[in-house]
């Protein structure tokens, strides 16, 4: 074989690697994004380079697998979910208390359910890889559970993380449903959250009073009785 023909196959072979690089690396992408959803935006958003931010969650995905995730037996199902309209119902009187045990709930939540618990940034990374779509209003939420702490949390902003909160809690109490929402109405219940108030059965909070109105209590079960 002549020299020119030697270089020419060398040259075709390079190309030929090159582009099954890029094609694994765009097939990774994708894949990463079905997967992550939104989460796989901000990610990228949040790093100022993609490789780096698809690493991070390839990283996050292999956490989650040598954890040993399991569904919440039924009973305890059933006494999360009471728990929760007790702590929907006491809003009205306690905004802050109520966020702080929503807070706490989905602590104890995620702790049977076998995730770690003892560091939140770790904790909504490795909760992204089964619930991307709602652990930004987990995160959110938690913003307003720091925040209200120091006294810098308003009733609007307490409404909010209570819906917020709940969107996880649902998705983590029944896993084995398709998620509750979509990445378009994840997006759109961020956006109008601050438009809704918070259903507390007997009581109600007014977006823009402040000031209990209250209703005649119902019996109604806590999947009809939205917080709105």
């Amino acid at each position: 074989m002549q020299p020119w023909a030697w270089v020419l196959l060398i040259v075709v072979l390079v190309v030929v690697v090159l582009l099954a690089v890029v094609a694994m690396r765009r097939r990774r992408s994708e894949d990463l994004r079905n997967r992550f959803g939104p989460e796989y935006d901000r990610a990228v958003e949040a790093s100022d380079d993609r490789r780096g931010a698809e690493h991070d969650l390839l990283d996050r995905a292999r956490k989650r697998d040598r954890l040993d995730i399991r569904p919440l037996p039924e009973a305890a199902r059933a006494r999360y979910a009471e728990q929760w309209r007790g702590i929907q119902e006491r809003f009205v009187d306690d905004p802050a208390g109520s966020v702080g045990s929503a807070h706490a709930l989905l602590d104890q939540v995620m702790a049977e359910r076998g995730y770690p618990t003892s560091d939140f940034e770790q904790q909504a990374d490795l909760v992204s890889v089964d619930h991307p779509r709602v652990v930004e209003n987990y995160r959110a939420a938690y913003g307003v559970y720091a925040r209200q702490r120091d006294g810098q949390a308003t009733t609007e902003d307490q409404r909010d993380a209570l819906v917020r909160y709940r969107s996880l809690f649902e998705e983590l109490l029944h896993p084995d449903t398709p998620e509750a929402t979509d990445t378009a109405d994840v997006r759109d219940q961020s956006a109008d959250v601050r438009d809704q108030s918070v259903d507390v059965g007997d009581e109600a909070v007014d977006d823009h009073d402040d000031t209990p109105r209250h209703r005649q209590a119902t019996d109604e079960p806590m999947t009809h009785r939205e917080p709105r």
